[in-house]
C-alpha cells in the first residue's frame, strides 16, 4: 500500500542529512547514512491532515488541542499498554529540550547525572551544558549482546548523584530492554533517590519478536520516579516539525518540570506539528506496520551482505530503532582511519561510534531507514572502503545473523 522503495531527492530542502555534507565533512560527494531521520515519504494520511490545516490562511500562536493529548494517550495505551492520565502530560518542543528542562528542574549545578555510554551523544552535551557532572556507567558487551551494568550502577552512584538518563530503546546499540532489566534499574534508582528520565522516542520502532516496555509501567515506584519522553516525530519521520510529550505521574516532579518549561517559554506549539502528530497517532498504524516490515528487510539485507562481502565487519543484533551498529574493530584501524576509509575511499557517511562515548571506539552507526536501492549503494561503498583492509575474515564477528 505504501511505497518505501521510492527514492526521493531531498537535496535543496535544507535537509541536514543531504544539504550540509560540505559543512560537516568538507566534501560534496558522500552518500549520507548517518543522522536518524528517514528517507521515506511521510504517510499520506498525515500529509492530508497538514494540508487541511494549511487551508486556513492564518498561522498564529497556538497551543496543542486536547485532541492531541487524547490521541497520544490512546496510542500509548494500545501500542504499549501504558495508561496515561491527561494531567500527567506536558508538551515540549522536543525530547532533548525537555531533557534539558528536567536537568534544570530536578538537579543543582554540580550534581551527578548518570548516562550509560555508548549512548546518544546529546545526553552528555546537555548534562555538561547545564553545569552538571556526568557519571558514567558504561554498557557491558557480553558476547554479541549489550547489557546494562546494573551491579556497576550501584557502585558509581555517589551522594551527589540525582538523576539517570535512560535511552529506551537504546541508541546506538539497538537494545530493547526487558522488563526484568528495567525492574532492577528502577530498584537501584529508587533506593539511591534518583529520578529516571527515559528517552523513549524510538518506542514504536521495534523489530519482530521484541516488545518495548515503558519503564514507568514496571511498578508503581517506577511511575513515581520516572519522566518519560515520547514523540511521534521519530516513528513517522516528522523530525523537522518537532513536538514531544513528557509523561510525569508524580505531581511534585511534574510541577517542578512544568515551572522550568514555563520559565524557558517552551509551551507554544508548532501549528503543523500538532496536526501532523495527532493524525499520526490516530491513523498512522497501517503505515507503521509496513514500515517495520521494510526495515526488517533492510536489516536482513545488511546482515547477509556483510556475511558474503565483508565478513570482517560485524553488525550487532538489532532489537529496536532503525540504526544498525557496525563493528569494525577487526579491521585494525583507528577511528580517524575508519573515517578516512569510509568518506575518502568509500564516499559514504556513517555516524562514528566514538561520538557516543566510551565503548563506541571502532564502531559505526548506519541508518537503515532508506529505500533499498540507496542502502545497496551504501553497502557497495563499504566494500570499496574496506575490501582491502587487513583484519579477520573468518566471519566470526558479532551479529552474524539477524535473529535477536
Amino acid at each position: 500500500m505504501y511505497d518505501f522503495e521510492r527514492v526521493i531527492d531531498r537535496r535543496g530542502t535544507s535537509s541536514l542529512k543531504w544539504d550540509f555534507t560540505r559543512t560537516f565533512t568538507g566534501r560534496d560527494d558522500l552518500l549520507p547514512l548517518w543522522v536518524a531521520d528517514m528517507d521515506f515519504e511521510v504517510a499520506p494520511e498525515i500529509r492530508r491532515a497538514m494540508a487541511e490545516r494549511l487551508e486556513h490562511p492564518v498561522f498564529g500562536y497556538t497551543l496543542p488541542p486536547e485532541s492531541y493529548f487524547q490521541a497520544a494517550a490512546s496510542w500509548l495505551e494500545r501500542r504499549h499498554g501504558f495508561s496515561v492520565e491527561r494531567s500527567w502530560m506536558l508538551s515540549s518542543p522536543g525530547v532533548i529540550p525537555c531533557l534539558s528542562a528536567a536537568i534544570l528542574a530536578l538537579t543543582e549545578p554540580g550534581d551527578g547525572v548518570v548516562i550509560q555510554p555508548p549512548v546518544y551523544h546529546p545526553f552528555a552535551l546537555r548534562v555538561k551544558g547545564n553545569g552538571r557532572r556526568i557519571v558514567e556507567n558504561p554498557l557491558l558487551l557480553s558476547g554479541r549482546r549489550w547489557e546494562m551494568d546494573l551491579d556497576g550502577l550501584s557502585r558509581v552512584i555517589d551522594a551527589g548523584t540525582r538523576m539517570l538518563v535512560l535511552c529506551s530503546p537504546h541508541n546506538p546499540v539497538g537494545r530493547v530492554w526487558s522488563r526484568e532489566e528495567l525492574g532492577r534499574l528502577v530498584e537501584i534508582c529508587a533506593a539511591k533517590g534518583l529520578v529516571i528520565v527515559s528517552d523513549e522516542i524510538h518506542n514504536d520502532l521495534v523489530m519482530p519478536g521484541f516488545r518495548h516496555v515503558p519503564v514507568a509501567t514496571v511498578s508503581p515506584e517506577a511511575a513515581r520516579i520516572t519522566i518519560t519522553l515520547v514523540a511521534a516525530t521519530k516513528t513517522f519521520n516528522l523530525a523537522g516539525l518537532g513536538g514531544s510529550l513528557a509523561i510525569v505521574a508524580d505531581p511534585g516532579v511534574r510541577k517542578r518540570l512544568d515551572a522550568v518549561q514555563h520559565a524557558l517559554f517552551t509551551g507554544l506549539a508548532n501549528v503543523f506539528a500538532s496536526a501532523a502528530c495527532e493524525a499520526a497517532w490516530r491513523v498512522g498504524e497501517p503505515w507503521l506496520t509496513e514500515l517495520l516490515s521494510y526495515l526488517e528487510g533492510n536489516y536482513r539485507l545488511l546482515v547477509s551482505f556483510l556475511e558474503r562481502r565483508l565478513p570482517h565487519v560485524g553488525v550487532f543484533p538489532l532489537e529496536g530503532t532503525y540504526l544498525a551498529l557496525l563493528d569494525m574493530r577487526n579491521l585494525g584501524l583507528s577511528d580517524n582511519e575508519l573515517v578516512q576509509r569510509l568518506q575518502g575511499t568509500g564516499k559514504v557517511w556513517l555516524d562514528e561510534g566514538f561520538k557516543f562515548g566510551r565503548g563506541g571506539e571502532g564502531l559505526e552507526r548506519l541508518n537503515l531507514a532508506c529505500p533499498r536501492p540507496v542502502l545497496s549503494d551504501g553497502l557497495e561503498r563499504l566494500v570499496s572502503a574496506f575490501s582491502s583492509a587487513a583484519g579477520r575474515t573468518d566471519g566470526q564477528g558479532p551479529g552474524r545473523s539477524p535473529e535477536g
